[in-house]
């Protein structure tokens, strides 16, 4: 099972660093589309991710246009400006999950185009609340994904140690 994600003019390291982490431990392919608001040898992006960078698979683009030219494959764009649920979709092995900037989320042209495979994670509908954080609208949207494919190639048992079980 492969899932990508992609980024989309990140602005905050720490969420681009928890993204990663999310990546690292589901085996999903990270894509970050610049211009981005920090540096990659952010500390606070590295903090984020903690010890789990050398488990990425990670890919950097200049803009839209230059990721388009090198991917295609099934797109889905998460914005709370969708009217299909997140839930809908059926996704399938490879598909790309994009998520816009914290401050404006993904273009409104790109998602003018593509609107059919716009989703939306429900949230209250609250004039002070925008969105949920990007780091957490990531991993909904990656979990759903494997869910859908019963969590294929994921460690689904624990277990306790030193307490007799």
């Amino acid at each position: 099972m492969k899932i990508n994600i992609v980024l989309v003019q990140p602005e905050i390291p720490q969420n681009t660093g928890n993204i990663a982490r999310t990546c690292a431990l589901t085996n999903a392919r990270l894509h970050l589309v610049g211009p981005m608001g920090f540096k990659v040898d952010d500390k606070k992006l590295k903090r984020a991710g903690l010890d789990y960078w050398h488990l990425l698979d990670i890919t950097y683009y200049d803009d839209l246009d230059d990721f388009f030219s090198k991917n295609s494959g099934e797109f889905y764009f998460f914005t709370t400006k969708a009217k299909h649920l997140h839930t809908d979709p059926q996704y399938p092995d490879g598909c790309y999950l994009f998520f816009g900037k914290e401050t404006a989320g993904l273009p409104e042209p790109l998602l003018e185009k593509n609107y059919d495979r716009c989703v939306r994670i429900p949230m209250l509908d609250h004039p002070d609340a925008r969105s949920l954080n990007l780091s957490n609208s990531a991993a909904i949207a990656v979990y759903e994904v494997l869910r859908q494919h019963s969590f294929e190639g994921m460690l689904s048992e624990g277990e306790l140690t030193g307490r007799g079980f």
